[in-house]
């Protein structure tokens, strides 16, 4: 599912997740999995492009051949927050790779322009698009708790904690 119909949605989750993940500098912690089916975490930063989410980085690092050979992935807004008091988000699903030299130098003159980083004229290796199947968050509201949760095809659920 791309960005945007993930947007439409389920808007109270992408409201969350968006507002933390520019709040960190668009950083997040990504979940894999390894060989052995244990999980890794790493730092990601990504990036929402053309109407899709893109997890995008340095090539052949350990994440990036998690998801080469399973692509199930986890992304979870930065918290710094112990009480998370301004709430956070996670979605999850599937990523596919998108070999499309066109796209991937409109994604690198896009990043030239918001950060300075200059690959352009980069073809990447791995340019993986994020297939969302579900996502949640957590909020205070008048002092509860709610956590929201949203699978493709439903509606969101607010389950609110007193």
């Amino acid at each position: 599912m791309s960005w945007h119909t993930f947007l439409d949605e389920a808007p109270r989750i992408a409201s969350t997740f968006q507002r933390r993940h520019l709040a960190t500098g668009k950083l997040c912690m990504l979940a894999t999995l390894r060989t052995d089916g244990s999980p890794r975490i790493s730092p990601m930063e990504p990036r929402v492009f053309e109407g899709d989410l893109w997890l995008v980085g340095m090539p052949h690092t350990a994440k990036f051949r998690d998801l080469e050979r399973d692509p199930r992935f986890s992304l979870h807004t930065a918290t710094i927050d112990p009480n998370v008091g301004d709430g956070d988000a996670k979605v999850w699903g599937t990523v596919v790779h998108v070999d499309d030299e066109a796209l991937h130098q409109r994604f690198a003159n896009q990043l030239f322009d918001d950060v300075g980083l200059d690959l352009r004229g980069t073809r990447f290796e791995q340019f993986l698009r994020a297939d969302i199947e579900g996502a949640a968050s957590v909020s205070f509201d008048d002092g509860h708790l709610d956590i929201t949760s949203w699978r493709r095809g439903h509606s969101e659920v607010v389950t609110r904690k007193h």
